[in-house]
């Protein structure tokens, strides 16, 4: 009687002959499967991470496209892991995105067709209801991602909780130093002055209109419609003695009425969308004063492409689990909406860079304390926030995500606009 192969060897086998397919010759990274069997990285590789398959069933997510979607749930379940540096691993994945697809390992993966691959409910998927951008599902989504828990946030963010790309315009800034310089840019870009009003569009924990009322001595109002965000600020407010000076309030940017002279919208309108886009800035013109000046700080499409295809990156993960209706939009689209409102645009930066070193702080912060991460708000939610930030880092590193900061002007009645004729004061002591 022959003897038989037992199953479990017979699926490790497939599993390496298809890492080792995938990544003929030039793996960086090692590989250890279920069973404690391990494929270290290709000769000569500096290995920086270790990618962990713990159950079987995770190579039969490799059936059922798309890839991002499917490998990003196992991440969270734990049968998927990455020990070490997670953008390393990322970074081989793209080099070798041709050879990714599932027809090029369908063959390799005969033996798992059988196995149970579905994901058990882990109550981490975003469920909205109604029409897209409406105000009800803008604010379910919103809640979704912002309204996981202050103390969470707390863990990894600087001490003044600001949740945006930071500035390092030296490149050995901590994490706090580098908000504030962020704070402080904005501050200077606007040319704020005491007694004028700020909106800040989406205004967070509150990190820059306390800045702004603390330093430059303007009464700030900021808009947001994550409930524990507002309930934050209010207290930081009363603590700070800023009340009469700062004002938090639980609205949508379509629900603002006032007159301001300055606005701020700091990484909130990746929220909006591209078909109320054009109602965003037209209602951010509305409520500046003539001369006005705004500021738009925006994630948009990065200048390389990609070498992933839809079936491999489609963005579902993403859209499922951290920003439901989430739109990332290339920077002409903002240009073009703000422009029709009536906006001038009078200067474009790009902040690519440093939103791939604020993630990596972020992410080695969460890290550090991710037992206390884990016991806030579950391992499987903190193990989500590890993987996209660590995911972003990377993609704007390689340049298929940018940051953009657009400040924009309200020309008065006669076409004025009072800003000094060199960019200069922006960067002056």
């Amino acid at each position: 009687m022959a003897e038989t192969v037992p199953r479990s060897d017979r699926l490790q086998e497939a599993a390496r002959r298809l890492v080792e397919r995938l990544f003929e010759g030039e793996r960086p990274f090692g590989v250890k499967f279920w069973d404690g069997t391990y494929l270290p990285p290709s000769p000569g590789a500096s290995a920086r991470a270790d990618v962990v398959l713990r159950r079987p069933e995770v190579l039969a997510r490799l059936l059922d496209p798309p890839l991002d979607l499917a490998l990003g749930e196992a991440y969270l379940e734990g049968s998927l892991d990455v020990e070490g540096d997670l953008e390393a691993v990322l970074e081989a994945l793209e080099r070798h995105a041709a050879r990714l697809s599932p027809r090029h390992w369908i063959g390799l993966l005969r033996e798992v067709r059988g196995l149970r691959a579905g994901l058990r409910d882990l109550g981490l998927a975003a469920r909205l209801r109604g029409r897209t951008h409406s105000k009800p599902r803008d604010r379910a989504a919103i809640r979704h991602h912002y309204d996981v828990s202050n103390a969470f946030y707390r863990l990894w963010l600087d001490r003044r909780m600001v949740y945006s790309c930071a500035y390092f315009p030296e490149g050995d800034e901590d994490l706090d130093a580098a908000q504030e310089k962020k704070l402080e840019h904005i501050a200077r870009k606007l040319r704020l002055a005491p007694g004028e009003r700020l909106l800040d569009i989406g205004a967070g924990w509150g990190g820059l209109v306390l800045f702004a009322a603390e330093r430059y001595g303007v009464h700030a109002v900021g808009v947001t419609v994550a409930e524990q965000q507002v309930r934050f600020v209010r207290d930081r407010v009363r603590r700070l003695g800023l009340e009469g000076r700062v004002e938090v309030r639980p609205e949508d940017y379509r629900e603002v009425r006032g007159r301001f002279d300055k606005i701020a919208s700091v990484g909130m309108a990746e929220h909006v969308g591209r078909e109320r886009l054009p109602d965003y800035f037209r209602i951010a013109y509305a409520n500046l004063e003539p001369g006005g000046l705004m500021l738009h700080h925006v994630i948009t499409r990065g200048p390389v492409p990609s070498r992933f295809s839809g079936e491999l990156a489609s963005g579902e993960f993403l859209r499922r689990y951290v920003f439901p209706d989430g739109e990332i939009l290339p920077l002409w689209t903002h240009l073009q909406a703000a422009e029709a409102a009536g906006f001038e645009v009078r200067d474009v930066e790009d902040w690519r860079e440093h939103y791939a070193v604020t993630l990596r702080h972020w992410v080695r912060r969460l890290n550090a304390r991710f037992a206390e991460a884990a016991a806030e708000v579950g391992e499987a939610r903190a193990r989500l926030w590890r993987l996209y930030m660590s995911v972003s880092a990377y993609q704007f590193a390689a340049g298929h995500l940018a940051v953009h900061q657009v400040l924009l002007a309200k020309p008065d009645e006669r076409g004025r606009v009072e800003l000094p004729r060199s960019r200069a004061w922006i960067y002056a002591p």
